[in-house]
């Protein structure tokens, strides 16, 4: 697949191998919610890695670069709403001189996954997800690598913003960190695999 370079013309920063964002909502409101569990499954990456995500100048993620066995990889999680997502990706992809979008890898919760279920995949659509959508429209292209992490749907449509913005607790609020370190797990088998052999693991599949 031939991919659309960033509209990011005088690069500069220290090169990073990988960016691997985690969408999530700013604020206690919203932390432990399911709409935010690409952020929580980044920062528990970051935890692992021994490292500790911050806000640098001019920038609208907090973000850290952690070593792996194929280089510098830099994990970020916007402090953007969900639908402003899209504000933080060019100042990470000039900051860290990535200029292949096939690098960027885009944590997100996803309804149309069943509970559970991680895919790693190359492009695709945006599935109404509005984070996705900030971020494709800021690029140009939906061409950029993304975890999709597995939610399910609630029973019925009209409890779809509840389910997705309510922090999860009771006994679901176990189901929801056990998501969290599976999913965390994934991108580590990205950070240490080339794409396609950690995206037959994470899938589970060749397809």
């Amino acid at each position: 697949m031939a991919l659309r370079r960033s509209r990011n013309e005088g690069r500069r920063g220290a090169e990073s191998v990988l960016v691997v964002v985690g969408l999530a909502n700013p604020g206690n409101d919203y932390a432990g919610s399911r709409h935010n569990v690409g952020g929580d499954a980044v920062r528990l990456v970051c935890v692992r890695r021994a490292g500790t995500l911050k806000l640098e100048s001019r920038q609208r993620a907090l973000s850290a670069t952690v070593a792996t066995s194929q280089g510098p990889v830099t994990l970020a999680v916007p402090t953007t709403f969900m639908n402003e997502s899209g504000a933080a990706i060019p100042p990470l992809l000039k900051r860290t001189s990535l200029g292949d979008l096939a690098h960027l890898v885009i944590a997100h919760d996803e309804l149309d996954l069943d509970e559970g279920r991680l895919q790693l995949r190359l492009g695709g659509g945006l599935a109404g997800h509005n984070g996705l959508k900030s971020i494709a429209h800021t690029l140009g292209t939906q061409d950029f690598a993304r975890l999709r992490i597995g939610i399910g749907r609630p029973a019925r449509k009209e409890q779809v913003t509840d389910y997705l913005l309510r922090p999860v607790a009771g006994k679901n609020k176990k189901y929801y960190d056990e998501l969290v370190a599976s999913a965390a797990d994934a991108l580590e088998t990205l950070l240490d695999s080339n794409f396609n052999d950690a995206q037959r693991q994470v899938n589970g599949t060749r397809d």
